[in-house]
C-alpha cells in the first residue's frame, strides 16, 4: 500500500505495507503447509521450553553445558516465535500484508537472534572441547565468570550488529513495488525493493554475514576436530561409538545451520538462486530450532533423569 508523504520542496511516495509472498506460488498446498509448519512450531516450542524449564529447576543441570543449552533453548523459542506465527497466519487467512515498521521489527529480532546463535553454537563447541580434551582443568577454565562472559558477548554482539544493520536498511527509500518474495522480512528481499543506492547496505550486510558465520564455523569445526582426535584414543570401542554418534549429530546440525546461512547470505544475488535461497532458509529458521533440543539435550542421560524427577513431582502433586 502506498501513501504520499510530502515535505517542503519534496515529492516522495513511501510504503506503509509490505506483502510477504511466502509460498503463494503453491496455492494448492497452503493448508498442507499450514499443518506442517503448525506441527513444527508446536514441537519446537514444546522441546525448547521443556529444556529451559528443566535447566532452571533441576540443580543437577546447573553446569556450564546446560547453562549454554538453556540459552540456546530460550533463543530458539524466541527465534521460532518471530517468524512462524506470522507465516501460519498468512497461510490460513490469506492475508500476507505486514506493516513496514513491523517488518523492520521482525528483521531486527531475527537478525539479532541469528547472530547470537552463530556465536553461541561456537561457544558450546568450545565448552565441549574443554570438557573432553582438558577434563582435569575444565572446572577451572570454564568457571562461572567465563560462562557468563561468553554468553553475554554472544547476546550483546547480536544486538549491536542487528541494530546497526536494521538502522541502515530502514533508512532506505521504498517507492514500490511492495511485494517481498519471502516468507519473512529478511535483509536481501527488503533491499531488493529499495529505490535508493543500496551498495553500502549490501556491503555491510555481506561483511556482517562473513563475521557471524565464518569465524564461529571455523572455531566449531576446530573444536570438534580436537574432540574427535581425543575420542580416537578411547580404548573402549563402545565408548568411541557413543562419542562419535554424539559428535556426528552435533556436526550435522552445525554444518546444516552454518552451511545454509552461508549459501543464503554470501552467494551473489541472482534470480536463479532466489527460490533456492528461500527454501534453504527454512533449515536455519524452521528446522534447526526444532532439531536442536533433540540433538543437544533430550538424548542426554541427565536430561532424561531430570524429566523423570519432574514427572514424579507432578504426579505426586496431582494425587495430593
Amino acid at each position: 500500500m502506498l501513501h504520499n508523504s510530502q515535505k517542503p520542496g519534496q515529492n516522495q511516495t513511501t510504503l506503509s505495507l509490505f506483502i510477504l509472498l511466502g509460498f503463494g506460488d503453491l496455492p494448492k498446498l497452503q493448508i498442507l503447509l499450514f499443518l506442517l509448519f503448525l506441527v513444527i512450531y508446536l514441537v519446537t516450542m514444546a522441546g525448547n521450553l521443556l529444556i529451559l524449564v528443566l535447566v532452571v529447576v533441576d540443580q543437577q543441570l546447573h553446569t556450564p553445558m546446560y547453562f549454554f543449552l538453556g540459552n540456546l533453548s530460550l533463543l530458539e523459542s524466541c527465534y521460532s516465535s518471530t517468524i512462524l506465527p506470522k507465516m501460519l497466519s498468512s497461510l490460513v487467512t490469506g492475508d500476507k500484508s505486514i506493516y513496514v515498521k513491523m517488518c523492520f521489527m521482525q528483521f531486527f529480532i531475527f537478525a539479532c537472534l541469528g547472530g547470537v546463535e552463530c556465536y553461541l553454537l561456537a561457544v558450546m563447541s568450545y565448552d565441549r572441547y574443554l570438557a573432553i580434551c582438558k577434563p582435569l582443568h575444565y572446572g577451572v577454565l570454564m568457571n562461572r565468570r567465563l560462562r557468563f562472559q561468553l554468553a553475554a558477548v554472544s547476546w550483546i554482539s547480536g544486538v549491536l550488529v542487528s541494530t546497526s544493520l536494521t538502522l541502515k536498511v530502514s533508512q532506505l527509500s521504498f517507492c514500490g513495488p511492495h511485494e517481498i518474495d519471502h516468507y519473512f522480512c529478511d535483509s536481501t528481499p527488503i533491499i531488493n525493493l529499495s529505490c535508493s543506492d543500496t551498495i553500502l547496505v549490501e556491503l555491510t550486510a555481506f561483511i556482517f554475514a562473513c563475521v557471524f558465520t565464518l569465524p564461529p564455523f571455523i572455531l566449531t569445526v576446530a573444536s570438534y576436530s580436537f574432540i574427535i582426535v581425543t575420542i580416537l584414543r578411547i580404548p573402549s570401542s563402545r565408548g568411541r561409538r557413543k562419542a562419535f554418534s554424539t559428535c556426528s549429530s552435533h556436526l550435522t546440525v552445525v554444518a546444516l545451520y552454518y552451511g545454509t546461512l552461508m549459501l543464503v547470505y554470501m552467494l551473489p544475488r541472482t534470480k536463479n538462486l532466489r527460490q533456492v535461497k528461500k527454501v534453504s532458509s527454512l533449515f536455519y529458521t524452521v528446522l534447526t530450532p526444532m532439531f536442536n533440543p533433540l540433538i543437544y539435550s533430550l538424548r542426554n542421560r541427565e536430561v532424561k533423569e531430570a524429566m523423570r524427577k519432574c514427572l514424579r513431582r507432578f504426579i505426586s502433586y496431582m494425587t495430593l
